[in-house]
């Protein structure tokens, strides 16, 4: 860091409860503080300080004090912590080293205790020594069995005593105490105390005597938990009972053991005041009273602050705490205490300290204390002595103002303590006036300047430590003028305008031109080319604005600044423009056909609204559309009007658009979607045709109403029709809105016979009307005639040619025919299909296995279906081609003739016998071979043309050709040339 400050404590030390029996052999108690110069630490037991170097068992880590074989004769005690730097020094909190332990009952035979029955008896503990507290328990002849408390029996946790107000039979035994310590968790077991019962009688009853009570005064710090006891001997067992004198129990407060025990939790001062514990049988009672006190720790209202001050001003620091009871202040300065001086006053939290000087410099603490605690408040003071000295900002400079400004020239060195301030002009005293005065922090100020104020003034600051002074030249000129035309402009969204700004200024000074709009400067790079700055001549600026903007209106600003003053003139631009958009779009009013809708209209844009459009958009329009209104038009003076030839039960939004001479503007945000109501449908059923079907069969097919226009939920058709000549309709009703056809079945009904046929629509609402009536022929049905004379024949390892006959009926005609194939091994139930299209009458069947039997059936079909089989044939593919390539190819050229040969190709068992040989041949970078059959091993080639050419061999079978050799590349030289 680079300021330089005094100690301030990050971590002070804490308690430390120190187990004697600890494994780790050491007492670490911490201490960390922040300062500049780092600060350096010493400790203090008892008030004392330690002498680290003297003993070994001490050492610093960082701040903190590591004892190493602690002993709680030599360092049990408080501990404080002094941290300190060339600032000076602060002392921490106090801690306390405490050793835990637990010591061992004496070994000593304890007397036998002897009661008669009836009789209330006490068995003392008498704890060992101990090391915090401890807790009690007894335990009854043998471990673990304890002495279970209850009305009758009581174990005090402040004495330790084991209570029975009144002794049974059951009672005769053996009693031990046992302790634990609370930290250590050790524990260890009295010699026990036999109880026997006297055999000269039984005790009769008598009045309660409380043997344990809490103290007369019971303190307790705020927020903890309050314990106290009461219990007594008596015949009958007495009852216990609490009450807050002159007041309620806490509702917070709790009995324990059998309501021996009054327990407040989070005790606050309003619990405390006087308590009543009663005990009470038949034979009496007994009551003790004490009083509850609560106290709380000292807690900090107002702390110190670091303070800076000049020699010789006064110091007053306050510190405030509260508690209970209300603390008392004390002051430490560099961990000494602060005694009052002549100087030093110290009352009631308040230290005071006339005429401080460097003496005084240090780190001072102020401590709240009362009986249960006590609390450090530190801080720094800091006395500044100091010749004056002026920072450089206002070391010599030139003023330059124009006539009847205010010139204020800064005078203000820093220096401790306040230096006297002295002024000149040129070498003479400034004397001062209404016009020209010395401010109270030692500034010049001159109202109204004029010619006469112009030159060389001299500032001097003065104290006890030495003097410092400054120069300033004061410069007068004329005033700068601005004129800013056009004044007022009034344009329309599109348009151009320049604005010109001149001024008459000081000939000696400098000009500057910035441009604002509405107060803030034009950013030129941002604006998108709109706007322009056009520097005319040395006293004049323009700002061009192209294609302007709605958001181009507004006040603008042109600001003249020269070394001396800031003019500026504003004129206003207003821009007219399309309108902005209507307000929220309100669903007034809505029917089958109409919606009332009203709006807010929106900005005009300096040019009045001459009419509005609606638009809507629903599910079935292509975005947004104008819609019919009543009026038919909307003049801008309207915020309502109806939408009307809607379309009966589609959702709806709309939306407004207004429009005024200078054109239309966006439009207003969508109303709410709405639906219109229902209604009987108006649109029939388009293209109503018929569809091949079965024999028997009336196909009656149309174009579903779309749902923009089935008005309604319920929709469906109605399908009308009667064979020609009749007039009866019979109608049937088809409840999908998406259905698209209808078959209706009559074996009655011959192929081919003509229908009447129309279909309409209904919804919830109604019936509405059918389409125009059409003649449809009822289905000719599926042909019944087998193909014959079919026949396959294998072409290739994997190619079957099948073909057939059809014979040719009146009904029933074939669309194309259905050719299935299954191998010798599978079911026919298997087959794979392919179609025919059309009056074909044979097809070619590719991608079959090689040298495999096949099965085939052929049968015709139409929209109605298909027809009986033909008889099954068979086939086998031919066997696959030579896998085996022509090998030992030699050639010889001779020109352009190229003499081959190669060893004869031989077939294994499953694959064609050879038939021949292929010579394919190309010249490079072709795609196109030229090919040159032979039966032999041997060919000549002809190589026609100049060029490398490509020869591959391969044998011909008849299941195809079989594998190519390894090409070869032959030069020709003696072909003619291209």
């Amino acid at each position: 860091e680079s300021v330089d400050y005094g100690p301030v404590f990050v971590q002070e030390p804490d308690d430390v409860i120190f187990p004697t029996d600890s494994e780790e052999k050491k007492v670490s108690l911490n201490c960390q503080a922040h300062g500049n110069p780092t600060p350096t630490y010493r400790w203090l037991r008892n008030g004392t300080e330690i002498d680290i170097e003297s003993d070994y068992r001490f050492s610093l880590i960082e701040g903190s004090l590591i004892i190493n074989n602690p002993s709680e004769m030599k360092d049990s005690g408080q501990y404080q912590c002094l941290t300190t730097n060339m600032f000076g020094s602060i002392l921490s909190r106090e801690a306390v080293l405490q050793f835990a332990y637990l010591g061992n009952f004496s070994g000593r035979t304890r007397s036998a205790v002897s009661v008669r029955e009836g009789q209330g008896v006490v068995l003392m503990c008498s704890p060992p020594l101990h090391s915090p507290e401890i807790i009690y328990s007894w335990v009854f002849n043998e471990f673990p069995s304890f002495v279970a408390e209850d009305s009758r029996r009581f174990i005090s946790q402040e004495t330790g005593n084991l209570y029975i107000s009144k002794v049974q039979t059951s009672d005769v035994g053996s009693y031990i105490c046992l302790v634990k310590n609370t930290v250590t968790n050790a524990r260890v077991l009295s010699p026990p105390t036999p109880l026997t019962l006297r055999n000269d009688g039984v005790m009769g009853e008598y009045e309660p005597k409380i043997e344990v009570h809490f103290p007369y005064t019971v303190t307790a710090a705020r927020g903890t938990t309050v314990k106290m006891e009461c219990f007594a001997l008596g015949n009958p067992v007495p009852t216990i009972s609490w009450r807050k004198v002159n007041g309620h129990n806490p509702s917070k407060a709790r009995l324990r053991k059998s309501q021996a025990v009054l327990e407040i939790p989070n005790v606050q001062l309003e619990d405390a005041g006087m308590y009543e514990c009663k005990a009470e049988n038949s034979r009496g009672r007994n009551v003790f009273r004490g009083q509850l006190q609560v106290y709380t720790y000292p807690h900090w209202v107002e702390k110190l602050n670091d303070t800076q001050l000049d020699s010789g001003d006064q110091l007053r620091w306050e510190c405030k705490a509260t508690g209970k009871p209300r603390p008392t202040y004390r002051w430490l300065k560099n961990g000494v205490p602060l005694w009052p001086q002549s100087r030093i006053e110290m009352v009631n939290g308040v230290l005071m300290i006339h005429g401080v000087n460097l003496s005084d410099a240090g780190m001072y603490q102020c401590l709240a204390e009362n009986k249960y605690g006590t609390i450090y408040a530190s801080a720094e003071l800091k006395i500044l002595a100091s010749a004056p000295i002026f920072p450089l900002n206002q070391r010599r400079k030139t003023i330059i103002v124009t006539k009847g400004q205010e010139v204020v020239i800064e005078c203000k060195p820093q220096a401790s303590p306040k230096p006297t301030i002295t002024w000149k002009k040129g070498d003479k005293a400034l004397r001062e006036s209404k016009r020209i005065t010395i401010l109270p922090h030692g500034s010049l100020r001159i109202l109204n300047a004029s010619k006469s104020d112009e030159g060389r003034y001299l500032c001097q600051g003065v104290n006890v430590f030495g003097s410092a002074e400054i120069i300033a030249s004061v410069s007068v000129k004329e005033p700068t003028r601005i004129e800013l035309t056009p004044k007022k402009i009034e344009l329309t969204v599109g348009e151009s305008i320049v604005l010109s700004c001149k001024a008459l200024h000081d000939s000696t000074l400098d000009v500057t031109f910035y441009w604002t709009l509405n107060g803030q400067p034009i950013d030129f790079e941002k604006e998108g080319g709109h706007f322009e700055s056009i520097k005319a001549q040395a006293s004049s600026a323009d700002l061009m604005i192209r294609n302007i903007l709605l958001m181009h209106a507004g006040r603008y600003g042109c600001r003249v600044q020269t070394a001396a003053d800031t003019v500026s003139d504003e004129t206003e631009l207003l821009v007219r423009g399309p309108p902005g958009p209507p307000g929220v779009v309100i669903v007034e009013e809505i029917t089958d056909t109409t919606a009332t809708l009203s709006w807010s209209p929106g900005a005009d844009n300096h040019s009045p609204i001459s009419l509005y459009n609606l638009q809507a958009r629903s599910p079935f329009s292509l975005g947004w559309q104008t819609v019919k209104t009543v009026p038919d038009v909307i003049s801008g003076d309207m915020e309502s009007a109806m939408a009307v030839e809607l379309n009966p039960w589609v959702e709806y939004e709309f939306r407004v658009v207004a429009t005024n001479k200078i054109g239309t503007g966006d439009p207003s945000a969508p109303s709410r979607m709405i639906r219109t109501n229902e209604a009987v449908p108006k649109s029939p059923p388009a293209n109503v045709s018929g569809r091949s079907g079965r024999r028997h069969e009336l196909v009656i097919a149309w174009e579903p109403v779309s749902e923009e226009f089935q008005n309604g939920e319920g929709f469906g058709y109605i399908v009308a029709f009667r064979p020609n000549g009749t007039r009866g309709w019979k109608e049937k009703m088809v409840t999908s809105s998406d259905a698209s056809k209808f078959i209706y079945r009559d074996e009655s009904v011959p192929p081919l016979t003509p229908f009447e046929v129309k279909v309409g629509v209904y919804n919830n609402k109604g019936d509405g009307p059918f389409s125009p009536i059409v003649v449809i022929c009822s289905a000719e049905g599926e042909p019944t005639a087998a193909p014959i004379d079919v026949k396959a024949t294998s072409l290739s390892v994997s190619e079957i040619l099948v073909a057939w006959k059809h014979i040719k009926e009146s009904l029933g005609r074939p669309q194309g025919f259905e050719v299935g194939y299954w191998k010798d091994m599978e079911q026919e139930e298997a087959a794979e299909k392919v179609k025919t299209e059309g009056n074909e009458s044979s097809i070619l069947l590719t991608g079959l296995e090689g040298n495999t039997l096949y099965h085939l059936t052929v049968r015709a079909y139409n929209a109605a279906g298909y027809g009986p089989p033909s008889a099954a044939v068979r086939a086998a593919t031919k066997k696959s081609p030579p896998s085996q390539a022509p090998s030992n190819i030699m050639w010889i050229q001779d020109g352009s003739h190229v003499s081959l040969g190669w060893e004869p190709v031989r077939p294994l068992a499953n694959e064609s016998d050879v038939m021949g040989y292929k010579v394919l041949f190309r010249q490079e970078g072709q795609s196109n071979s030229q090919v040159i059959e032979t039966q032999k091993t041997s060919a000549v080639v002809l190589l026609p043309d100049v060029g490398v050419y490509i020869i591959e061999v391969c044998a011909v079978s008849e299941g195809g050709d079989g594998t190519a050799s390894p090409q070869i590349r032959v030069p020709s030289f003696s072909g003619k040339v291209t």
